[in-house]
Parts: structure tokens; C-alpha cells; sequence
């Protein structure tokens, strides 16, 4: 009767996030709190990895838009130009909005079906000769370039959190020594287990410092939407944003 219980309260949740899904994508913005989303989306992953998530369509985390921070960073010309890198891009909505004949973006995800999705939507774009996509994990993809800046929005609170050491040293790595970290700091809720794991600017300095990282910006985020918090981040000549979304 216990089983059968967790069944019919993961159905409930699952149904519940897609119902709210499909309504974020209405109204152009993810109405899925944190602490709700770590209730039902660990089930998932534990089951079937992200891959999972893409296929069942489970995935909260997705605004199917550009995050409205980005748009503004893009439209004030706040952005480093060059080469960007945006880790665990999903429906690659950052990736198409970030990218221009200034920016070649490179989207990176673990998950094919998200990256399929990413070329459907936006495979036509006028935009398509400025941006790429990629099937590769973060954590050991090693390309011949290396970036001018980097943006995480989500990888870092996706991942347990024992593993942030090594989410430091990859950044490090990928970024050129005068490049940029832009991160928004979510969620800054207070919730047990996850993901979304919860995050402090603290949890960033605790792993980014020790590498070689200097926080030159942390900002509260204007553009944040209304269930999430998000801050910024930056590296020693570089900018690492944290946002309260």
C-alpha cells in the first residue's frame, strides 16, 4: 500500500509539472517553485537520467524562452564577445539569444533529446551560422578553444553537490585566463535534497576561489521571475554573475 501511495503522489506531482509547464510556456515564464520541483524531479533522474526528462517531457527548469536576464545583458551590450559557452543548454534558448557575428555560442548538453529539440526549434534561425550544439559531458569535454565567457544557469544546481569541486576545475579549465563567468545564483531557497539543490553565494566562493577565481560583480537580478531567485558571478578579469530569480 506504501508503493502504491509513492506511485500515485509521483503521477499527481509529474501530472502537476506538466500542467504548470505547459502554462509557463504560455505565459512565457517557468511558475514551478524550487522547492516543488525538488518534491518530484529527483524520481526522474534517479530512473532515467536527464535523458529522461527530455523524453517525458519533464522539465521544469525549461522557460521556453530566453532567460529575460540574457535578453537584457544582450540588448545593453553587456556581453564579452568572442567564443561563449552555455553548459547544460537544454532547449537552447540562451545559446540562440546570446549568439551574433561578434559571438560564436557553443550549447552543450548531456541529453540528446534536448539538443534535438534545440535544433528543431531553431535549426532555420537566421542566427543558426553563429551557434552550434553538442553532445558532450561538461565535466571532461576538453575542446581545442577556449572560451571567452561562460554561462550557468542551471548545471550548477543540478548537480550533487559533492561533485561542485570538479564543476570549479571545469570552468577554470574551459575559460580563457582573462574570460568571463556569468552564473545565476538558484535556487536560493531554503528545501532539503534536490535537484534543484538550494545555493548561497557562499557555495559558489567555496569551490570557485580555491581555483582561481575572483568575484568582480554579485548583483541582485532585476529580470528574475517571480518563483525563482538568481544572482552573479566573476573570474579574476572576468565577471561571474549571481542573480535572485
Amino acid at each position: 500500500h506504501t508503493k502504491k501511495k509513492e506511485l500515485l503522489e509521483l503521477a499527481r506531482n509529474l501530472k502537476m509539472a506538466e500542467e504548470q509547464q505547459n502554462s509557463a510556456h504560455i505565459n512565457g515564464e517557468n511558475i514551478i517553485p524550487p522547492e516543488d520541483v525538488a518534491k518530484f524531479l529527483p524520481k526522474t533522474v534517479e530512473e532515467g537520467g536527464w535523458e529522461k526528462c527530455w523524453e517525458d517531457g519533464v522539465t521544469p527548469w525549461d522557460q521556453g524562452r530566453a532567460t529575460p536576464l540574457v535578453v537584457h545583458l544582450v540588448e545593453s551590450s553587456s556581453l564579452p564577445l568572442g567564443r561563449a559557452l552555455v553548459p547544460g543548454c537544454g532547449g537552447g534558448h540562451d545559446v540562440v539569444a546570446m549568439a551574433s557575428p561578434e559571438r560564436y555560442v557553443v550549447g552543450l548538453d548531456i541529453s540528446e533529446s534536448a539538443l534535438e529539440k534545440a535544433a528543431e526549434t531553431y535549426g532555420s534561425s537566421p542566427k543558426a551560422k553563429y551557434f552550434t550544439f553538442v553532445k558532450e559531458d561538461f565535466f571532461t569535454w576538453r575542446p581545442n578553444e577556449l572560451f571567452d565567457l561562460i554561462f550557468d544557469y542551471v548545471v550548477f544546481c543540478a548537480i550533487e553537490p559533492e561533485t561542485r569541486p570538479a564543476w570549479a576545475k571545469a570552468m577554470y579549465e574551459l575559460l580563457k585566463p582573462d574570460g568571463e563567468l556569468i552564473t545565476l545564483m538558484y535556487p536560493i531557497t531554503d528545501h532539503d535534497g534536490g535537484p534543484p539543490y538550494k545555493v548561497a553565494f557562499s557555495t559558489y566562493e567555496d569551490v570557485l576561489v580555491p581555483v582561481g577565481f575572483k568575484a568582480v560583480s554579485i548583483e541582485e537580478n532585476p529580470y528574475s521571475i517571480a518563483t525563482r531567485k538568481v544572482y552573479t558571478l566573476t573570474t579574476f578579469c572576468g565577471t561571474y554573475s549571481l542573480s535572485s530569480h
